[in-house]
C-alpha cells in the first residue's frame, strides 16, 4: 500500500464548495502557534494523578522522571535526528527537570515551546526540499541516503541539515525515476507531495502537540501505558466491540481530497450503490443543513463529520473515480451500525496448496480479543463439526490480544473447568480467572498457531492449553507481554469544557500462567518451533522500554488432561524430516540468511544502476520462486511475476506445516489408544 495513503475505518461523512483541489502555497507565516487549551490542564492533572495512585508500578515523580520525559518527548518529534540542531536542543535543556513540577501543575507551556519550533523546522525542511527540485539531479555518482538516524549524532549546522535532506530528496527522486518518470514527471509528482505536506503541517493542532507529550510521560512509566485522544478513544472502543455507527466506509488521503480507499460490504455506503473505491468526496452535509467544503481538511475532522448516530443522515458531495473535472454527484445516506466483519472471527477447512493430507483439518482465524469474541468462535466451531473435521487449528498470528475476560471464555470452550489464569494488582494480590461452566464445546484435536505479533490475551489462551495439556502450539516464540491494562475516561460529568478530553490506559496487573510463570519478557515458547527471522532476544517485551520484569508465583491447583511430551517429540521428528525436503522451508531459511546479512544497515545506494541490479535481482529470485511453485502445482510458468495466478497469493507455508502437523497429531492419537 502506498505510503501516501492513510487509512482509517470509520463510519463516514463530508462537505463542498470549491471543485478542484489545487496546491495551495503556504508560507512559514501561516503556520499556527499553538499553545495549551483549557481541557488539557484538567487532562493533564487527572492523567498524573491516575498514574501515580493506580499504577501497578509505583511511581515518584521527581527529577529522573522528568529527565526521561524530556528526552522521550524531543525524540517523538524528532526521531531521526533530522529536523533540530544541537543549538535548539541546548535551548531546550532549561526544561529537562521542570516536567514533574509541570505535570502536577497542568502548565504544559515548554512542551509547546519545544512543539511549535518543531512544526517551523519541519516546515523549513520541506521548503528547502523544494528549493532542491530546481536543478536537475543525477543518479551516477557514488552517494548513499542514510534512512535510519536513530544513533546518529545531532547536526550541528544548518549545512548538516541540508545534506541530510539533500539525500533523502534524492532517495525520493531515484524512486520515482527508477518507476519510468522523467525529471519533469519527477518534480511534478515532488512539488505536489511536499506542497502538501507544508499544508498539513500548517493544519497542526493543539491536541496533536498535548497527545505527543502525554504519550510521552506514559512511555517514561511504562511500556503499555498510554494517553489517548478523544478520536483515538472513540476508536479504541469501536476495535473492541468490532462496531460503529456511521456509513461504512474506509476513508484516505490522495493529496488534498479524501478518497473512498473501500465499503464494508452491506454497509449503509454500500447499499447507496452509488459511492465507489477511489470517488472523492469534496462536500459534506449534516441532514438538510448546507454542504461544507472539505477539500484540503485532515483526514480526522473530515471523518469527525461524516460518523454520526445510527438513523441520521448524512449527504456526501463526491467527484467520480480519479476524475478531479467532472461534475459533482450527490447522496443521502442514512447512518446506521455497522458490524466489522472482517476483524471477526472465521473458519474454513484448509486445502493444502502443494501438498496432501489424509485428514480434514478446520482453522479458525482469530484476528483480536474483542467482545463476545468466545459467542462468535463457538458458532465457528459448530460449522467445523457439522463439516465433520478431525482436528482444529486456532490460528492466532498478528493477534496483539485485547479483552482479557474474552481470553477466559476462549479457553472454557476446550475444556470443562478449571483456572485460566492468575492475576496479581497492585496490593500484589492474586486472584484467579476460571472457566466455570462444566462444558466443552470442542474435545478433539487442537493445535494453536502463533507467531512474535502474538501477544497479551494471545499468550493467555496459548499458555492455557499449553498448561493443560490440550492443544501443541506451534510457531514463533510469542511477544511476551505479560501485563494487565485499565481504560479510564478523562472527562467528567460536571465538565463544561469546549472540547472533550480524551481517556488513559494504564497497567494495573500483571497476569500469570496457571504453572506459575510468567509470559512477561518470555512470552510462549511453542512446543514446535518454526523457522523465524528475529531471534526472541532481539525481539518483542523484552525490547520496550520501562517494560515489568519477569518473575513468576506458585502454582494454581489444575489437573492436566493429558501429557503431551510424547506426542510433542513424535510430531516434532516428522516436522523436522519434512521441512528437510520442503523447497517453502528452503526459502525461508534463504530468507532468514540474507535478513541477518542485512539487518544491520542504515544507509542505501543512491546511484541507479546500483539500485536496479538490486531490483532486478529481487525480481528474478520473486520470478524464479513463483515458476518453481506452479512446476510444483503441474502449471505453466509465467514469463513475469504480474502474470501470477492467485492461487501462489493463497499459500501459506507456516499454516500448511501446521496442517501436516496437526494431521500427524490425529494419527498419534489413533496410534496411541491402540
Amino acid at each position: 500500500m502506498s505510503k501516501k495513503f492513510k487509512l482509517i475505518p470509520l463510519a463516514a461523512a463530508l462537505l463542498s464548495t470549491s471543485l478542484y483541489a489545487s496546491v495551495d502555497k503556504i508560507s512559514i507565516e501561516q503556520l499556527p502557534v499553538l499553545k495549551q487549551e483549557s481541557q488539557h490542564s484538567a487532562a493533564t492533572k487527572r492523567i498524573t494523578n491516575y498514574f501515580t495512585r493506580s499504577h501497578y508500578k509505583l511511581i515518584k515523580l521527581d527529577d529522573e522522571l522528568s529527565s526521561a520525559v524530556y528526552d522521550r518527548y524531543l525524540k517523538s518529534i524528532d526521531y531521526s535526528k533530522n529536523l533540530f540542531l544541537k543549538s535548539d536542543i541546548e535551548r531546550f535543556e532549561r526544561f529537562r527537570y521542570e516536567i514533574d513540577n509541570a505535570l502536577v501543575k497542568g502548565n504544559l507551556a515548554f512542551a509547546y515551546e519545544i512543539f511549535n519550533l518543531n512544526i517551523r523546522r519541519r516546515f523549513e525542511r520541506f521548503e528547502y526540499s523544494l528549493s532542491l527540485l530546481e536543478k536537475e539531479m543525477t543518479f551516477t555518482e557514488q552517494d548513499s541516503y542514510q534512512y535510519d538516524r536513530e544513533d546518529a549524532t545531532i547536526p550541528t549546522t544548518k549545512a548538516e541539515l541540508h545534506e541530510i535532506w539533500r539525500q533523502k530528496v534524492k532517495f525520493d527522486a531515484l524512486r520515482l525515476k527508477m518507476a519510468g518518470k522523467d525529471w519533469k514527471g519527477i518534480t511534478e509528482v515532488l512539488e505536489k507531495r511536499y506542497r502538501y505536506t507544508l499544508k498539513r503541517i500548517s493544519q497542526t493542532s493543539s491536541e496533536d502537540a498535548f497527545q505527543i507529550v502525554m504519550n510521552s510521560f506514559a512511555r517514561s512509566i511504562e511500556a503499555h501505558t498510554s494517553y489517548l485522544s478523544p478520536r483515538r478513544a472513540e476508536q479504541f472502543k469501536m476495535d473492541m466491540d468490532l462496531e460503529l455507527e456511521g456509513i461504512g466506509a474506509t476513508l484516505g488521503v490522495e493529496e488534498d481530497y479524501t478518497v473512498i480507499r473501500g465499503l464494508i460490504p452491506g454497509g449503509p455506503a454500500d447499499q447507496s450503490d452509488k459511492l465507489k473505491s477511489d470517488d472523492r468526496i469534496i462536500g459534506v452535509a449534516q441532514g438538510n443543513e448546507g454542504f461544507v467544503d472539505v477539500i484540503g481538511w485532515r483526514l480526522d475532522d473530515v471523518v469527525d463529520l461524516i460518523k454520526g448516530p445510527k438513523g441520521t443522515t448524512v449527504r456526501l458531495q463526491y467527484l467520480k473515480g480519479l476524475d478531479s473535472h467532472g461534475s459533482p454527484l450527490e447522496v443521502a445516506i442514512v447512518r446506521d451500525k455497522i458490524r466489522l466483519e472482517e476483524r471477526a472471527a472465521k473458519s474454513s477447512v484448509y486445502q493444502p496448496v502443494y501438498s496432501e493430507v489424509d485428514t480434514k483439518i478446520g482453522v479458525i482465524e482469530i484476528p483480536g480479543f474483542y467482545n463476545n469474541l468466545s459467542k462468535d468462535v463457538k458458532k465457528e466451531l459448530a460449522k467445523l463439526k457439522e463439516q465433520q473435521v478431525d482436528g482444529i487449528i486456532i490460528d492466532l498470528r498478528g493477534n496483539g490480544g485485547g479483552s482479557l475476560y474474552e481470553a477466559t471464555q476462549l479457553s472454557g470452550l476446550f475444556f470443562d473447568k478449571g483456572p485460566v489464569v492468575q492475576i496479581q494488582n497492585i496490593n500484589r494480590k492474586i486472584e484467579k480467572h476460571r472457566d466455570v461452566d462444566g462444558v466443552t464445546y470442542y474435545d478433539g484435536p487442537l493445535t494453536v498457531l502463533v507467531d512474535r505479533y502474538s501477544a497479551s490475551a494471545s499468550e493467555i489462551f496459548a499458555a492455557a492449553m499449553q498448561d493443560y495439556g490440550r492443544a501443541v502450539v506451534v510457531g514463533e516464540q510469542t511477544f511476551g507481554k505479560g501485563t494487565v491494562q485499565q481504560h479510564r475516561g478523562l472527562g467528567k460529568r460536571f465538565d463544561l469544557y469546549e472540547n472533550p478530553l480524551g481517556s488513559v490506559q494504564y497497567t494495573i496487573a500483571k497476569f500469570y500462567r496457571i504453572n506459575g510463570g510468567s509470559t512477561q519478557h518470555k512470552g510462549v515458547i511453542p512446543d514446535i518451533s518454526l523457522p523465524s527471522p528475529i531471534d526472541p532476544a532481539e525481539w518483542g517485551e523484552s525490547q520496550e522500554e520501562n517494560a515489568l520484569p519477569w518473575d513468576q508465583i506458585n502454582r494454581a491447583r489444575y489437573t492436566s488432561i493429558q501429557d503431551l511430551n510424547g506426542a510433542v517429540s513424535f510430531l516434532a521428528e516428522k516436522h523436522a524430516a519434512r521441512i528437510k525436503s520442503e523447497p517453502e522451508f528452503t526459502y525461508i531459511y534463504d530468507d532468514i540468511a540474507r535478513y541477518n546479512k542485512e539487518k544491520d544497515k542504515t544507509s542505501i545506494s543512491l546511484v541507479e544502476s546500483d539500485r536496479i541490479k538490486e531490483r532486478e535481482s529481487d525480481k528474478k529470485l520473486v520470478l524464479s520462486r513463483a515458476n518453481e511453485r506452479l512446476k510444483r502445482l503441474g502449471k505453466a510458468e509465467i514469463a513475469s511475476i504480474e502474470d501470477a495466478p492467485d492461487i501462489l497469493e493463497r499459500f501459506d507455508p507456516e499454516l500448511e506445516e501446521t496442517v501436516h502437523i496437526t494431521s500427524d497429531y490425529i494419527k498419534y492419537g489413533r496410534y496411541a489408544k491402540h
